[in-house]
């Protein structure tokens, strides 16, 4: 069928320039005939209006009478030349809508046969920054792939990108069945949403009980529920940047986070994963001064990490839990999407949001 469409697209044209060819052909046969009438002395409105009338071959009486040689040819030109431009443009629209039609019925059929052949491959929900990423590097090591993604745009995306592709909403168990969850060796739920991704986790699970599957939290209790929902493994972006935070600070030949280039380089890498790395100076009377660090995260609830204290010269490396935050120490937070919400937590006692938290 492919072949057919490409065969019918070499005789006939691209649709699509056939379709523009023929509109601007029409538009200059009814702008020559609206002049031609008016330079008989016809008002533009009446000259338009016979045109239209001719060229759609409506059949009204004429707006003023037909009684020269000049009009006779003026008329009978616009109705050869108008009424064939009509013609080729219903054409040329029948052929353009049928076209697209057979390619999206022949694209979405390919799409899904090629889905119904896998099997051990991979299923990720979600293709935003982390889904992205895990796709394009599982796509380099040969990975059988299928990628659920709700949004229009992003389906363009990852077809475009060459990887298998189920338009719809993850925590449907049809989608979830379209994309081959009962043939799959790993199901990988990457979205933003917590709560989204238990419920694809626990659908998952019931699907197919053999199935390994890799959930993204973004709040550290919802490790708990996914857990329990049947995740193997549960990933949190917060959590895997500030480790690699921590190795950048305990092998300083690797980085040196002081300096404004390697805080550049750590952010440009981080960003990737949604993440960002802030230096805060911990002002009197805000928010987080002598809580201990753990104290401070708790109350953050996810929304950053401490990974690095300055005080005085002195500067203290993946701080421990039990360390107090005091006055005009400098504090490398690695926080989830705002770093003005860690500032704000520094320098002020305020209420403020921080993506569905309030502190």
């Amino acid at each position: 069928m492919r072949k057919i469409l490409a065969d019918a697209e070499a005789v006939l044209g691209s649709p699509a320039r056939n379709l523009i060819t023929i509109l601007g052909y029409v538009g200059l046969v009814i702008v020559l005939a609206t002049l031609g009438y008016m330079a008989a002395g016809w008002s533009f409105v009446d000259a338009s209006y016979m045109v239209l009338l001719t060229v759609f071959s409506v059949g009204y009486d004429e707006v003023r009478p037909i009684d020269t040689g000049y009009l006779h040819t003026i008329t009978i030109a616009t109705i050869v030349f108008g009424c064939t431009g009509m013609i080729l443009l219903t054409g040329a629209l029948v052929q353009f809508f049928t076209v697209l039609q057979l390619r999206q019925i022949l694209g979405a059929n390919r799409m899904r046969a090629r889905i119904d052949k896998l099997s051990g491959h991979v299923v990720i929900c979600g293709f935003g920054r982390i889904g992205t990423m895990l796709a394009r590097d599982l796509a380099e090591a040969n990975m059988p792939l299928v990628v659920i993604e709700r949004s229009a745009d992003r389906l363009a995306e990852i077809e475009a990108a060459g990887h298998l592709c189920i338009g719809g909403d993850a925590t449907e168990e049809e989608i979830l069945f379209a994309a081959g969850i009962d043939r799959a060796h790993v199901l990988a739920t990457v979205l933003p949403d917590d709560a989204a991704n238990v419920f694809i986790t626990l659908s998952a699970r019931n699907l197919n009980p053999t199935l390994e599957i890799i959930a993204r939290g973004e709040a550290p209790t919802t490790e708990r529920k996914l857990r329990r929902a049947g995740a193997d493994h549960v990933v949190l972006p917060t959590h895997i940047g500030a480790e690699r935070i921590a190795r950048m600070v305990l092998f300083p030949k690797s980085a040196d986070l002081g300096s404004d280039a390697a805080l550049k380089r750590a952010r440009g890498e981080l960003g990737e994963m949604g993440l960002d790395l802030e230096i805060v100076s911990a002002r009197a009377g805000s928010a987080m001064c002598a809580l201990t660090v753990g104290e401070a995260e708790r109350q953050a609830a996810g929304a950053f990490f401490i990974v690095q204290i300055k005080r005085g010269g002195a500067t203290i490396l993946r701080p421990s839990p039990d360390e107090k935050i005091q006055v005009e120490d400098e504090v490398m937070v690695l926080v989830r999407d705002a770093g003005t919400a860690a500032r704000k937590l520094f320098t002020a006692k305020a209420e403020i949001r921080a993506g569905r938290n309030t502190y």
